[in-house]
This record gives C-alpha cells, structure tokens and sequence, in this order.
C-alpha cells in the first residue's frame, strides 16, 4: 500500500551512528580500523593549496610579452619573499631601474609569454580532519579518511547554524518554557553546549558569544534576531554550517518563542555534565542534513536495546502509535500520537482532497490533521 513521506526528526536515547569523515582533496589518513578516537583525533590530514595572485610585469617594465623571461630574477617554482623583486629591467643609467616586487611570500607558479603576468601561489595550508565523534573506526578509505562509529544519545534539530562544537553539556534553565537570557549564561559556561528553553534572542546569544560557548540548543528564535545574527543578510540556499557567528545554534522546533519538547529538553538535562559533540549544518533539498547533539555512551550504557547505525523509525511510513509534532497552525508545536489513519481523501476548508490522520493530544482529544502537516519524531 502507498503512503505519503512524512519528514522526521530523530531523538533517541540509544542509537549507533556512523560518520563518514573525507578529506576535500586527497591526503594522508592516520588511523587504522578498529582505532578508538575521541572528537578531536585527527583522522586524517591534507594541504590546501594556497590562493594565487597575478603580478602584470610587462605594464610594469614597458615591455612585450615575449620578452618577460629577459627580466626575470626568479624563475618558475622558486620561493619567493614579500617584497622582494621578481623582474627588473637594465636601463643605461641605473637610477632610472623599475623593479617589481611580489606580493606576497610563496612560489611562482607560471610565468606566462602570452599574457605578460606572473602567477604566484601563496604557502598551502594544513588542514587537519578531526574524528567528530568518541568512538571507534569501522572503516578507512585510503587517502581520504575514513567511518567513524558510536553508540549515543542522539538528538536531531529543526535548523542550525554555525559549524561543529565539542563541549559538555550544561542546561541554563529550570523549565522547557524558559526563555534563555543573557542574565542566566554565565563564566561557568565557557566551552559547553548550553540548552536553553523555548527562546533565545540576539543579546542572550551575543551573552553567549562574549563568555565563549561552543553551542547554543534551544527551542526558538525570531527570524529578525537571526537575521541580525548573521550580518543582516538572509540564508536563500537552504544550506548552512559555515557561518562564523560565534557558538553554534540548534533550533530544535521552529522560528518564535515554542517550548522545547519535553523528551528533547529530558534528554539533553539528564546528559548534563556530559561530553558532547555538535554540528549546526541543515540542509532541506535533497540529502537532507539536520542539526544534531550527540552524546556518546559507555559499554554499560550502550548495552542492549539500541537501533543499529543506518536504522530509522519511519522506513514504513506514519503508523498507529507513532508520536509525531505537527508542523502547521493551529496546533504548530504541538506533540502527540497517531491514533487512526484513514484511507479514504478527506475535504478540507481550503477544498483540497488530502490523506489526513487522527492524532491524540495530551489533553486526551482527538483531531483530524493532514498527513503533510506533521513530521515523524523517530526514536
């Protein structure tokens, strides 16, 4: 039988994950399989190549093209200091000499007879790939990086930004209603993943910058204190975690003040204390990336009656019993429980035919709400 996709979040308090760590451009790996890694292990290591600049020598010395190499004093491939000439020409008296200097410290790349211009490369850059994740490696791919695997405590959020962060967990609030304030962040915060309640605005979170959090996990925030966030500028690509605004951010159930859920805030206040990793990376087109905390877990933890790495809750579709948050007004927000789903079309206000569901609320009432109006809370 069909059935519509429903998106879904997950939140589990025990799962196995895995993490497929590649460099950009080949380089050297520096584990092996079966290496256990915390967050920070480097795994692997590469050099970026370094930016390169273009030196038009010929406008410089008055000459033609074909005559460039003439007044060379480096030649391709040699280094080069900032500052120090590159061409010069041999005028008959000498204090009329036109030297060009470079630019910057680095390496000359090509010396071009067609256009006249001299390339040069600045130094590479090291750029060092950290496991992410504490656990243990199931995989390597031979100059590129490799698998890593955990058991953990995983929590998906609606949107983030801001890159990956590694810290202990440390809730600043008493309740999931509460909003996150700049008076409740404090020095004791420095370097945690700090979970507030169901709004964050743009002092809390400047608050937060100033003390040095590495992340920030939340209910809300208004679009207009994101908007300030970020420059002024609006995200248009659907793709985010390279912004540096200072700590990561994780939005866990939409844009205005909306209570945390109560399993998500449970979850995260009973790791308190806790060492964490994060990532505010959110893609919604295809290849969808959510935001996440991961907590790993010990042997003892981990022990039994967790999902397997790859696993999800909604392969089959929206079933009776699963628990679900409706995504739209008027009950945005609201969590509750698939208690019926109708086969038949339903005729709704707008008169669209659509599949719809039954959903019990915690109340103990029961209302009819489209099937593209809810996500899936996998757990």
């Amino acid at each position: 039988m069909a059935h519509s996709y429903t998106p879904g979040l997950r939140l589990a308090p025990q799962t196995v994950i895995r993490k497929r760590r590649v460099l950009p451009i080949a380089g050297r790996v520096l584990v092996r399989e079966g290496q256990a890694v915390t967050a920070t292990t480097v795994i692997a290591q590469t050099e970026l190549p370094g930016k390169v600049h273009a030196v038009n020598v010929v406008n410089s010395l008055g000459i033609v093209p074909q005559e460039i190499r003439r007044y060379m004093l480096k030649r391709e491939g040699e280094t080069v200091q900032s500052g120090e000439p590159l061409a010069e020409n041999r005028p008959f008296i000498k204090w009329m000499k036109t030297q060009v200097p470079s630019p910057i410290t680095g390496t000359i790349e090509t010396v071009s007879e067609v256009t006249g211009q001299v390339f040069l490369r600045e130094p590479p850059k090291p750029l060092a790939l950290t496991a992410y994740l504490d656990g243990h490696v199931v995989e390597t791919f031979s100059g590129e990086g490799a698998t890593v695997e955990t058991a953990c405590s995983l929590v998906q959020g609606i949107f983030g930004i801001g890159g990956e962060a590694v810290g202990t967990i440390a809730v600043a609030v008493g309740d999931r209603e509460d909003e996150l304030t700049s008076d409740r962040i404090t020095d004791a915060h420095r370097g945690t993943i700090l979970v507030g309640g169901s709004l964050i605005g743009r002092d809390a979170f400047a608050r937060a910058k100033q003390v040095g959090v590495a992340a920030v996990v939340v209910g809300g925030i208004h679009d207009l204190d994101l908007k300030l966030l970020l420059g002024g500028r609006d995200l248009g690509v659907a793709i985010t975690g390279t912004e540096q605004v200072g700590p990561t951010l994780i939005i866990t159930e939409g844009f205005g003040r909306i209570a945390m859920a109560k399993r998500t805030f449970d979850l995260l206040a009973s790791k308190a204390g806790r060492r964490a990793c994060c990532s505010g990376a959110t893609q919604i087109r295809a290849g969808v990336i959510r935001p996440e905390v991961i907590v790993p877990l010990g042997e003892e933890e981990a022990g039994g009656g967790r999902r397997e790495a790859g696993e999800t809750g909604a392969e089959g579709g929206l079933r009776v019993g699963d628990q679900i948050r409706i995504i739209r007004e008027p009950y945005f927000g609201r969590i509750c429980r698939v208690s019926a789903l109708p086969a038949d079309l339903r005729l709704l206000a707008t008169e669209s035919q659509v599949r719809v569901l039954e959903a019990e609320l915690d109340d103990g009432r029961r209302i009819i709400v489209p099937r593209a109006n809810v996500e899936l809370l996998e757990t």
